[in-house]
């Protein structure tokens, strides 16, 4: 039965009442939540206060279930059910009594003279003091939530942005001799870094802006320091640490199969036909460029179109045109009239273990320029880059891919590339051929590490009207990658390119390198 009360004796109870409300409504009874599963799943208790000490038998127990019944004031489980057959813990319980506090305050507010009964604010005020201690416990907890969320709100960087960043320091020694006058080394050790900014933006939740600002000083070991462009490593850049603008693309969906990347500056065709090799990223997996993914994709990189379409759950369609001088005006430049790539690639990607891919690729270079001809992406035989010199070339490119995880922590992979390459000066063809086989162990010696062994021959030219490769280079690769933290990794590797420039008068060159990643 429900009696009237004076409205002084009303206002103390509520102001009691009023001492456990604080807690924000997202936070009421989520540990009651823990104890939804059947009672003979009993997970270890790592504290006392995991300890089940609010026994349905209690008077505790039963006046707070009286309440629920009464007025629907406990809604954390699925079914808005109260289920009071087991035993709970005394935080757990306070959480689901915070939870009745709320709701019988805001009831009394609004009607207090309809809902307010002298025995249930009697029973609330008790379990309010019976419980001060875990009720206090979860005001501070919640308290503190509430002042870090109003500190990431009052200082976050955008509310669109978010900060990306990555610095690599590399040590590097070359051991061998120079491949064009077969002088030694001067065996010095270098020490340069890298470093990455990403601004990456959505306006939608599911669109892509990635800005990327870059700067380095870590060498090119081409031919002008080895005599040889198989020696460059996966991770340089030598921009004489001047910060520069290194890539910057939008990407969105259209429907729900439809992946759209418009790209002003720098997008390169493996960001488009994603490579299946385990050993791909240049922060965490091959040292050298050639061991990253076929040197096919290097053909062109920067100003395009690409898309992405999902035919079925396992298949994937790729397409892309790029153009490395778009916002040139002047002549064999532009989009159209310079130096572009036109990609088709398919990717089958039959389960977590084993996937193909199918690639590809027209090229036309206008050569003349300095950036010229360079049919390989610089990780093959100087006669690979241009078989014809620096003039007028265009190339049809086939590429084969697949990857094969044998078990969780061994995975096989390996590509072959071939390029027809037609000189548009005179009748000249070339044949240009490149393999490797990779083998990854991730977790090797501890979480998030990754050994990785590549074995390969760089592009070589096999037949050609004016020269070809007479003899075969091989790269043969081998790195550990060890996990320090989750934001900090060491990797020291090193690879030996055998018959540099595919001419065993040369002798073999060894890049050994430890390259220490950090990333936040």
């Amino acid at each position: 039965m429900f009696i009237s009360i004076s409205s002084k004796l009303y206002q103390g109870l509520l102001i009691s009442l009023s001492i456990s409300v604080k807690i924000i409504t997202t936070a009421n009874f989520s540990l009651a939540t823990e104890i939804q599963s059947d009672s003979s799943n009993i997970s270890q208790t790592t504290s006392v206060s995991q300890l089940a000490d609010v026994q349905p038998t209690d008077w505790a127990f039963q006046a707070l279930q009286s309440l629920v019944e009464r007025y629907g004031c406990i809604a954390g489980y699925p079914n808005g059910t109260y289920r009071g057959n087991r035993g709970i813990t005394r935080y757990e319980f306070a959480a689901g009594l915070n939870s009745c506090l709320q709701r019988v305050s805001e009831l009394m507010g609004e009607n207090w003279q309809k809902y307010a009964t002298k025995e249930d604010l009697e029973t609330l005020v008790r379990l309010q003091e019976e419980f001060a201690g875990e009720l206090a416990t979860l005001r501070s907890r919640v308290d503190a939530v509430e002042a870090k969320t109003a500190e990431l709100e009052a200082n976050q960087f955008s509310t669109t942005t978010k900060l990306e960043g990555e610095v690599i320091l590399g040590i590097t020694g070359i051991f061998g001799n120079r491949q064009d006058n077969n002088s030694s080394f001067d065996n010095n050790i270098t020490l340069g870094q890298r470093t990455r900014l990403d601004l990456v933006t959505s306006f939608t939740g599911k669109d892509t802006l990635n800005m990327r600002l870059e700067a380095g000083n870590i060498a090119e070991l081409d031919d002008s320091v080895t005599g040889t462009r198989m020696t460059r490593l996966g991770f340089e850049e030598d921009s004489g640490n001047d910060l520069g603008l290194q890539e910057l693309y939008y990407q969105f969906p259209v429907g729900d199969r439809l992946r759209i990347t418009l790209a002003a500056s720098e997008m390169e065709l493996n960001d488009i036909a994603e490579p299946l090799n385990p050993l791909e990223s240049s922060s965490s997996g091959s040292i050298s460029r050639f061991g990253r993914y076929n040197p096919i994709l290097r053909s062109i990189e920067g100003t395009g179109l690409g898309l992405n379409y999902q035919l079925n759950q396992s298949t994937n369609l790729a397409f892309a045109y790029l153009t490395t001088d778009a916002a040139l005006p002047t002549d064999k430049n532009g989009l159209f009239d310079g130096n572009y790539a036109a990609l088709g690639n398919v990717t089958f990607q039959a389960s977590d273990n084993f996937g193909i891919a199918l690639t590809y690729l027209h090229s036309y270079y206008a050569g003349g320029s300095e950036s010229g001809v360079n049919l390989t992406g610089s990780t093959g035989s100087l006669i690979a880059r241009r078989p014809f010199g620096n003039v007028s070339t265009s190339s049809d490119a086939f590429g084969l891919e697949t990857s094969l995880r044998i078990n969780p922590n061994l995975i096989l992979s390996g590509w072959v590339g071939y390029i027809k390459a037609d000189s548009q000066v005179s009748n000249a063809t070339a044949d240009i051929w490149n393999y490797a086989v990779t083998l990854a162990m991730p977790d090797l010696g501890g979480k998030g590490n990754l050994a990785g062994l590549i074995v390969g021959m760089p592009p070589k030219v096999t037949s050609s009207s004016l020269v070809s490769d007479r003899d075969t280079s091989l790269h043969i690769e081998g790195f550990y990658k060890l996990q320090v933290t989750d934001n900090i990794s060491i990797t020291p590797g090193l690879f030996v390119i055998t018959n540099p420039e595919h001419d065993d008068n040369n002798s073999s060159i060894v890049v050994g390198t430890v390259r220490t990643t950090f990333k936040f």
